[in-house]
């Protein structure tokens, strides 16, 4: 994939368990130790700074949206991993654009599941369906409410009263018609959800 592909690339390289290395865009984004520039092309190696690195083995992530590439410099023979991603990223009702965060996703309906029989396990499983969604757009960029609306139909299914409590703040809700409104239309869903399961 070239930098005018459509998604941009992230990577990180890991030289041991405790030192990661963040790359954008070709910009290093570092936590504790700078590397050189990372390339599409690619990569330096982190330990002697050599630019000519070859890869040994390749797996796709669990995920089924990175790459783990292990890596070998032929100068000081040393090896080094880098996971590569792509980016999928989000435009902020001010216009910013910032990369998806799955994290940010789970915060959020976190608070809409407090006091309710949720676990964290079906936070994080609410998270990874939300991501699938968007990134089955196929698109680089997704509105902000696109990804609220992304999170509406998995928090129905997860828990109805988390759902109302997410949907009067992401929607807005003003009085008790809009709650009504949203109570009926909860009420049509698995109406029809029912009719289907009988046919």
């Amino acid at each position: 994939m070239s930098c005018n592909d459509e998604a941009s690339i992230a990577a990180v390289a890991v030289r041991n368990e405790d030192t990661q290395f963040d790359f954008v865009d070709g910009l290093c984004k570092t936590r504790g130790w700078c590397a050189p520039t990372f390339t599409l092309d690619g990569m330096h190696c982190p330990f002697c700074k050599n630019p000519d690195t070859k890869v040994v083995d390749t797996r796709v992530g669990e995920d089924g949206y990175s790459i783990r590439r292990r890596r070998e410099c032929p100068k000081c023979s040393r090896r080094f991993t880098t996971v590569e991603t792509a980016t999928l990223m989000v435009i902020k009702r001010s216009g910013n654009v910032e990369p998806f965060n799955r994290d940010k996703v789970i915060t959020g309906v976190r608070k809409a599941c407090q006091g309710r029989p949720i676990k964290e396990e079906d936070l994080k499983q609410l998270g990874q369906r939300v991501e699938e969604d968007l990134r089955a757009r196929g698109l680089a960029q997704v509105p902000s409410d696109e990804v609220g609306r992304a999170i509406l139909g998995p928090l129905r299914d997860l828990d109805e009263v988390a759902y109302m409590r997410f949907a009067s703040v992401y929607q807005e809700f003003n009085n008790l018609e809009d709650f009504e409104r949203a109570i009926k239309e909860l009420r049509d869903q698995e109406s029809k959800e029912g009719n289907e399961s009988h046919d």
